[in-house]
């Protein structure tokens, strides 16, 4: 059942009442019998979990907008190239690349 805020138009008093929806609204304050006017006010709705968010569903431009962001250059895969494997160990070893003192001679 929701809780509704009013306020006294002559004694200025706020009081709460938790009241149907389908209930008729209060008129009349019940200390001083002067009006009485429903406020408004925040409400204890709390948006949790994904998906409320600007980031967790954007358009295809936003998606376009956020990957350029990032320094991906839109909505293209980055070109790697499949067929060339990875290089590894290109360091010389310390043999090969001083010489050996018996070098010299």
């Amino acid at each position: 059942m929701p809780i509704y805020e009013y306020e006294c138009e002559s004694c200025s008093r706020q009081f709460e009442v938790m009241q149907r929806m389908t209930e008729p609204l209060i008129a009349v304050c019940e200390r001083c019998g002067g009006p009485v006017r429903k406020l408004i006010s925040q409400t204890s709705f709390v948006l949790k979990g994904t998906g409320w968010y600007v980031t967790d569903y954007p358009s295809e431009s936003r998606k376009r907008a956020i990957s350029k962001e990032k320094g991906g250059g839109g909505s293209k895969p980055a070109d790697k190239p499949a067929d060339k494997p990875a290089e590894t160990g290109t360091a010389k070893t310390a043999s090969e690349s001083t010489p050996s003192s018996d070098a010299k001679e």
